[in-house]
């Protein structure tokens, strides 16, 4: 039998790198529902001109992240973060200088190669520091963590902009934030690993887990859906419902239901109960982005509700993915089954900004909403019927 002490989850490794990429996202999404925003009021850009400079962030993100797999599995993990950490804490300076659109794209798109090789790398660190019999449960929270970062950021971006109305005030906290995160990058330690040897020197699977393919698909179509909520979710409520003051309150709302789901279906990780667990999460998604895209019919209480729900999926759904990939990958594939989920994630995410803002701009936002409740409905049915087979039949246990 394995000591306990030995198999402790909440080792401050753990909680270091946890911390790492709460603040690392919480950096970055602090600024994400103001942006449209922004551009609007600093540039005059139109919605599909908006769509496509946010969007700009996740085609760097995008062409950084296979390439960021195979170097934290073949290089020293803790250097590769502190590395990209840092490029991601000094890009922030960027948009404060950033006098022009043109200016400004160049500099979200630019920070999207640091972003996203960060992102792995860390996810990466926090599989090594986890000790095994743990890693479902571990690796759930620190889904966790990015869905987290990710709802409570936009609320306190709001939030600070309805009190200041100033957005370089803005960009210097995300500075700051980023500073504290790459302080933390330094004290991480993490065991020494043996690098593989006689790997191919050209293999697809150094790049994406072929393996996964079709989970890969699915959660494409679930970061559409988040990608047009989190990007336009504050001017949709100030366009279609009135609502000025409580985009905040949503993303308050939206960050309960993840803390919930995580507290409550911790267990089913726990157990190996991976596939069930995701089925509920989409599911619960389904509600939740049905009310979002009908709440211009059905009022406020149909918008503030619908944060709940997807809360709630989101916190059973991403988490159950992330496990889904790390367990058809080898040990030796750990970067690439991280840079794998995260590529499917944002190439999701990349999609929802830009159809989200070309289907606002000649049909509205009520439209663009509905058109992610439907996606999101056809990616649960992907799911229960193909997607959790498909899961069960390649995982392996290592």
């Amino acid at each position: 039998m394995v000591n306990s002490k030995e198999e402790k989850l909440w080792n401050s490794n753990y909680l270091k790198v946890l911390t790492c990429n709460f603040l690392l996202f919480f950096a970055f999404y602090l600024l994400t529902p103001l942006l449209p925003i922004y551009l609007d009021a600093q540039f005059n850009a139109d919605k599909d001109m908006i769509g496509l400079v946010l969007s700009g962030y996740v085609v760097a993100t995008l062409l950084v992240r296979p390439f960021s797999g195979f170097i934290v599995d073949s290089f020293n993990r803790r250097k590769v973060l502190t590395l990209c950490f840092f490029v991601f804490f000094i890009i922030f300076a960027g948009y404060i200088g950033a006098g022009t659109l043109l200016m400004f794209a160049i500099v979200r798109t630019v920070h999207g190669i640091p972003f996203g090789a960060s992102t792995v790398a860390n996810s990466t660190v926090a599989i090594d520091v986890l000790p095994s019999s743990r890693r479902n449960e571990g690796i759930g929270f620190y889904g966790l963590s990015n869905n987290l970062a990710m709802a409570i950021a936009p609320s306190t971006g709001i939030w600070i902009y309805s009190i200041s109305n100033n957005f370089a005030l803005l960009f210097w906290i995300s500075l700051i934030i980023a500073l504290v995160g790459f302080m933390f990058t330094m004290w991480i330690k993490i065991p020494q690993r043996e690098i593989v040897a006689n790997k191919p020197v050209l293999s697809l699977d150094h790049f994406f887990l072929t393996k996964a393919w079709l989970m890969a698909i699915n959660i494409s179509l679930f970061g559409l859906c988040w990608g047009v909520m989190g990007n336009y979710v504050a001017i949709y409520g100030q366009e279609m419902l009135n609502i000025t003051d409580g985009t905040g309150l949503f993303f308050m709302i939206l960050s309960a239901g993840l803390m919930s789901a995580r507290i409550f279906g911790r267990k089913q990780l726990k157990s190996g109960k991976i596939t069930q667990s995701c089925t509920a999460g989409v599911i619960l998604s389904c509600i939740g982005y049905a009310l979002f895209g009908f709440s211009m019919y059905l009022g406020a209480w149909s918008y503030y509700l619908s944060a709940l729900f997807v809360g709630l999926g989101n916190g059973q759904m991403y988490p159950s993915f992330l496990n889904m990939f790390i367990q058809v990958a080898r040990h030796d594939q750990r970067g690439t089954a991280n840079s794998s989920i995260l590529i499917s994630w944002d190439l999701g995410m990349g999609l929802g900004i830009l159809l989200g803002g070309f289907i606002a701009q000649y049909t509205g936002y009520a439209a663009a909403f509905l058109m992610v409740a439907g996606v999101q409905i056809a990616g649960a049915l992907m799911f229960i019927l193909f997607t959790a087979s498909f899961f069960t039949k390649r995982k392996l246990h290592n």
